[in-house]
């Protein structure tokens, strides 16, 4: 196989054939040698000779490839170093925080400025730590209870509405068809279909199914499911079934019940069978359960 040297003196002779030429290109100088001979054409004399000029052509490629062998390599190296770190920097810095909950399960996030959210079973909360210090807004699915620190405005965006406040506790709870704001201490505002409701103490907001419905002033200082105990006042069934099948991880099947019918009462999240009892009894309706199904049924 013919060496380097050759395969340079023949291409300077133009001399190469097929197979010779596809060996030239396969150099690992062959740039090098094209840019070079492109910048020495203007200074050859009409009549040369081809093993001076070889010679010329070897040192000079000798002489410039070795100072970008120090400092080309490098220098993509730090390049590279510098791509990673600022990529790690970027992916970090704009990353959001998202905290879940599963059924059965409850959990205290704590926010940057010492804000706390009481995150309820099967919810979803969301926001970004670095940006905190310029926008306090959090991104809820569920339900939570928040005591918020004083300081610039609060948000909370749910898929129902907006939760605006200025330091102060409150609960929010978006469901499937559901979308309640209690307000328990502080201002609260509410943007709900763009138009904003102001909550003061006990106050409180709550759609279903798409209608606004009234409710008595919140006499409570926190929210009973914070407290294992889930309280109803005149809801749907429906609403009460949903909430049990979250905090006890079962599944309901309803037998001649309408869902509809509104329910007063409450059930704790540490019992089954009493609070089974606490949901069906008030009723006067019948339980079964096989594993993890529970069937309500009326006679």
């Amino acid at each position: 196989m013919m060496n380097r040297e050759e395969l340079i003196s023949k291409w300077l002779n133009n001399d190469l054939n097929d197979q010779e030429l596809e060996a030239f290109k396969m150099l690992e100088d062959y740039n090098d040698l094209v840019k070079l001979d492109h910048g020495i054409q203007a200074f050859k004399a009409e009549d040369y000779n081809t093993s001076a000029e070889l010679e010329t052509v070897l040192k000079a490629i000798k002489t410039s490839k070795k100072p970008s062998t120090h400092w080309v390599k490098p220098l993509v190296y730090v390049a590279a170093v510098l791509a990673i770190c600022f990529s790690i920097y970027y992916y970090t810095t704009t990353l959001d925080t998202t905290v879940t909950t599963q059924f059965a399960q409850k959990t205290l996030v704590e926010l940057p400025d010492n804000s706390s959210v009481n995150l309820n079973a099967k919810s979803l909360l969301v926001f970004n730590k670095n940006s905190w210090k310029n926008e306090r807004e959090v991104t809820l699915e569920g339900e939570a209870f928040f005591k918020v620190a004083k300081g610039s405005s609060f948000n909370v965006i749910t898929k129902s509405g907006t939760v605006t406040v200025y330091g102060t506790q409150f609960n929010v709870k978006q469901r499937a068809h559901y979308f309640e704001v209690i307000c328990y201490e502080g201002l609260v505002g509410v943007t709900y279909n763009s138009q904003e409701t102001k909550l003061k103490p006990g106050d409180s907001f709550l759609i279903i199914d798409g209608k606004q419905i009234a409710k008595e002033k919140e006499n409570r200082s926190t929210p009973s499911w914070v407290n294992n105990e889930s309280t109803f006042k005149s809801l749907p069934y429906k609403e009460v079934i949903a909430e049990f099948e979250r905090q006890y991880d079962v599944n309901i099947t309803l037998l001649n019940i309408d869902s509809n019918q509104l329910f007063t009462g409450s059930f704790a999240h540490n019992n089954l069978e009493v609070a089974l009892k606490a949901i069906t009894l008030p009723l006067h309706v019948t339980y079964s359960k096989t594993n993890r199904t529970i069937t309500l049924k009326r006679e």
